[in-house]
């Protein structure tokens, strides 16, 4: 009897396993598909970037944190 029921234990389990990993699976590369890439601004026939966005409010951003990353180093 033990037997029997251990058989049928490891036969209900594997089908668990076995669905719970497909999902697992299927949502993983539905993930991927789902993201979406930059889009690629405009080259001119120089070579250079058009229409790209206005850059100060980055660099502005990139000055604070190198200043504060020296005022850590000069600690």
């Amino acid at each position: 009897m033990n037997q029997i029921i251990n058989m049928f234990l490891k036969l209900i389990m594997r089908k668990v396993m076995s669905k719970g990993i497909d999902a697992g699976i299927k949502g993983a590369t539905g993930m991927a598909r789902k993201r979406k890439r930059a889009p690629v601004g405009e080259i001119d026939d120089y070579g250079n970037p058009t229409g790209q966005q206005d850059t100060s409010e980055r660099d502005r951003i990139r000055a604070e944190r190198r200043a504060k990353r020296a005022a850590r180093n000069q600690d």
